[in-house]
């Protein structure tokens, strides 16, 4: 089921991201880390279906005993312990990404001399930089002192946590940048002072979307390492969390990109000229997105639009 939800999420990555790159209008620091983000989530689910294609193929080759078969599987081998490793490097990679996602939306909303000149430069060295730094470590590692099958069994947990470690850390810091959001949220909603049923349905609209684009429900799943899960329990966690995550990449796209107002706006515009066979008119000044004001981080301090999570 994860294989089909992979599959799905990667083929509407792919639209999202030509979206965002192709309309020229949509071109800002906040687009091009949703782009980074995106990408990100294409390149772990691409690894993850090579890797899973290669064990499969490795474990088909452990019942033969011919010379022939056995050269094959020393070969396959190899490939499978490279695709491991790169797709260990994009997982890590998509985390830093959603990791890049929280800092930037906590800096719109919280930082008040917060400036976008050179910030997409320090970004692009998080989210791509920062993974090899502790995925390269546990590269050498296995290979000094666990050197066995694929690499896909921790048969020594040790060794795991070179690159466990960081990622919680990510996965930790985006949980704590999302209650001080959600704190911000339950304080404008009060000043409001709109209905109480009011309040609560916009607070759980805000909170349910910023939850995939943080990765907030990851924490949930950390709290309980694989090895300290047993039996059936350990077999639902891992269900479950194989099937959010694959769909979380399709769930980003359509809140960030299909169901993003602007976008929509763009869309149709380009159809209007399209359908009138004109050429694309000059926008407005006001309606580019400005690099020092990004459309959202209005919407989310404005008292009227306080809700509106889901255009940043």
């Amino acid at each position: 089921m994860y294989s089909v939800g992979y599959c799905v999420s990667v083929t509407a990555l792919i639209v999202a991201v030509l979206i965002l790159t192709q309309l020229r209008r949509l071109r800002c620091t906040r687009n091009l880390i949703h782009c980074n983000l995106f990408v990100s989530f294409i390149l772990r689910g691409v690894s993850v279906l090579t890797r899973d294609a290669l064990l499969f193929k490795e474990k088909s080759m452990l019942q033969a005993e011919t010379d022939f078969i056995n050269l094959s599987r020393e070969k396959t081998m190899v490939g499978c312990r490279v695709a491991h490793i790169i797709s260990l490097y994009f997982l890590a990679a998509n985390y830093y990404w959603l990791l890049v996602e929280g800092l930037y939306l906590h800096n719109l909303l919280i930082v008040v001399s917060f400036s976008e000149e050179g910030v997409l430069s320090r970004y692009l060295l998080l989210g791509w930089g920062v993974p090899i730094l502790f995925v390269v470590p546990w590269v050498v590692v296995r290979q000094l002192y666990e050197n066995t099958q694929c690499w896909e069994r921790n048969d020594n947990s040790a060794h795991f946590w070179i690159i466990r470690s960081p990622i919680v850390l990510a996965i930790l810091i985006n949980f704590l940048i999302f209650l001080r959001i959600l704190r911000i949220l339950v304080l404008k909603l009060r000043a409001n002072q709109m209905r109480r049923s009011d309040r609560k349905y916009r607070l759980a609209k805000s909170t349910l979307t910023l939850i995939p684009l943080l990765g907030i429900h990851e924490a949930a799943f950390n709290l309980i390492p694989e090895e300290s899960a047993k039996g059936g329990f350990r077999y639902s966690k891992l269900a479950a969390e194989l099937l959010l995550s694959s769909f979380q990449g399709l769930l980003v796209a359509i809140l960030y990109c299909f169901c993003n107002k602007e976008v929509q706006s763009e869309l149709r515009r380009k159809r209007q000229n399209s359908l009138n066979g004109s050429r694309p008119s000059c926008a407005p000044r006001a309606m580019h997105p400005s690099p020092r004001r990004p459309h959202g981080a209005e919407d989310l301090m404005s008292d009227s639009s306080v809700a509106r999570t889901s255009q940043y």
